[in-house]
């Protein structure tokens, strides 16, 4: 990669940046933000339904939009779209504005993220591919899962929430410079037919039902509810309606092209992305929230404690690409070393307690960081490489697909396991609990002295022991809880590695039946 091109990586990772800050900002400012635009609950979540069924419809959308303008146009368009949407969002304390302004941010993004990554396969020669991928990888994977958290978190407890918005604007007008800095690259265009409305359609009604049933399906107990009921059929049928559709319909007029999977390569990374998917959302939800409600840091710290595994991220990203580009190595190469990172980094986490500190954590968050950094970028060589280059912009998008869908799976399973274990747990430690017992008749007494000590009348001190053990009761199954879930992911592992193991395996055989039936065997090759 010669400097020429240095504007275009640059500005490519920069426009990844903004999606990545826009897309994890619910996660941090929630509360605060519940607060300023006087919402519940329930109207909230439309922020993330809607922004992640408009990233997830963008992406299905890209390949079409790349076959009628280059990649280039589309990639400054989007940043475009996101920078003024985002500082829009900045000024505004409207809901039903911030929905429709969050609307526009998804369809952005997941445009953004497919015309930007698309073009780097476009633009740089294969043998270039695994440090212009591991830049990329920078903006779009490691931002969210580890930088965003701090400066997020720095601005929600330092300024106000509006600033995380305000913050992507200089961030997308410099990469909108460099993107006009940037020498043109030779764009390969999908020749897109006309426009797929009633698939199109039929996915985004499915986009908006799974991801509303995933994101809030614990919070309402999941089939015990009508609505979530309905929406979960209601996406359902549009998901197999949308995929029948696909199947039947034209090459050129459907949304998608799904002979990509007939790429060995294509087929096992998309799999492989969906597990990657579920281990990078999945434990960064996992992370935030047990430092954040057990261990009662504050935003800023959570941030800092990731701060580290974005280093150790970065560093094995860069000996990846190195690896592969320098010495040969394949890259499925390092796929097993991500595997068993990640799951001795949560089999350490599993460990935490209520009293655990940085010393505790980092460790395992910087085991964490070198483990995400040799699985993705392994993950998208091995996906995406060998794609012809009319099928690149299909491949990523689906590449996405299947990472974003992962990532609601593991997050929709794991708020589940936390709040099914600490029930579970908070209903076991109370049968300890009894009257009586030597135990708890002196954690009672020394509650109710300490509070004695501390002015507080001997009838009021001791109702508020009770209280105190009550909360300590509930923190203590959270607790379990959480250690519960950090060991399911993983356990996920466990089960996941052999499959990915089989699907290689298959889908290799697979492979060489075909081209042995392409070439023909040594007698018909010599007859012809």
């Amino acid at each position: 990669m010669n400097l020429a091109a240095f504007p275009l990586v640059v500005g490519i990772l920069l426009a990844a940046l903004t999606e990545a800050v826009a897309g994890t900002v619910l996660a941090t400012a929630r509360f605060d933000m519940i607060g300023d635009i006087y919402a519940t609950t329930d109207e909230f979540s439309r922020l993330d339904v809607v922004y992640a069924a408009a990233k997830l419809t963008g992406f299905v959308l890209s390949p079409w939009l790349l076959g009628k303008v280059c990649a280039r146009t589309c990639l400054r368009a989007a940043t475009g779209a996101m920078t003024l949407a985002c500082g829009a969002a900045a000024l505004t304390f409207d809901l039903d504005i911030l929905v429709g302004l969050r609307l526009l941010q998804g369809a952005a993004g997941g445009v953004l993220l497919v015309s930007g990554q698309t073009m780097l396969f476009q633009t740089f020669p294969r043998s270039s591919q695994p440090v212009v991928q591991c830049f990329f990888a920078m903006g779009a994977v490691v931002a969210p899962a580890t930088l965003a958290p701090y400066m997020e978190g720095w601005l929600v407890d330092s300024l106000a929430w509006t600033w995380i918005f305000l913050s992507i604007v200089p961030i997308g007008l410099a990469a909108l410079v460099l993107l006009v800095l940037a020498q043109p690259g030779a764009g390969v265009h999908a020749k897109a037919g006309r426009p797929d409305w009633p698939g199109l359609l039929l996915f985004s009604i499915a986009a908006y039902c799974l991801t509303y049933v995933l994101s809030q399906g614990s919070r309402w107990q999941w089939l015990e509810e009508l609505s979530i009921l309905r929406l979960m059929l209601g996406g359902t049928v549009s998901l197999t309606l949308f995929m029948v559709y696909q199947l039947r319909a034209g090459r050129t007029d459907a949304l998608l092209d799904l002979s990509i999977f007939r790429f060995s390569g294509f087929a096992f990374g998309f799999v492989a992305s969906i597990a990657a998917g579920i281990a990078l959302a999945g434990s960064t939800y996992l992370i935030q929230s047990f430092v954040v409600t057990i261990l009662g840091m504050t935003l800023t710290a959570a941030g800092r404690l990731l701060l580290p595994g974005a280093l150790a991220f970065i560093g094995t990203l860069l000996l990846t690409a190195l690896l592969v580009q320098r010495h040969g190595i394949k890259p499925i190469a390092t796929v097993p070393l991500g595997i068993i990172g990640l799951m001795v980094a949560m089999w350490m986490l599993s460990g935490s307690t209520g009293e655990s500190g940085f010393p505790d954590l980092m460790p395992a968050v910087l085991l964490r960081g070198l483990a995400l950094g040799f699985l993705f970028l392994s993950i998208t060589l091995i996906t995406l490489l060998d794609l012809p280059g009319r099928k690149i912009a299909y491949g990523v998008a689906l590449f996405n697909v299947g990472r974003q869908t992962g990532g609601l799976f593991g997050v929709a399973f794991l708020e589940t396991l936390i709040d099914h274990q600490t029930a579970l747990n908070r209903s076991v430690l109370t049968a300890h609990i009894v009257p009586g017992r030597v135990a708890v008749t002196e954690r009672l007494a020394a509650l109710t002295d300490g509070l004695a000590a501390h002015g507080v009348e001997l009838d009021t001190a001791s109702r508020a022991a009770v209280q105190i053990l009550a909360r300590e009761l509930t923190m203590q199954a959270s607790v379990i809880a959480f250690d519960t879930a950090f060991f399911a992911v993983a356990l996920f592992f466990v089960g996941a590695a052999p499959v990915l193991v089989t699907v290689k395996i298959v889908l290799g055989r697979i492979s060489g039946r075909e081209e042995k039936k392409m070439v023909g065997t040594p007698q018909q090759v010599r007859s012809a």
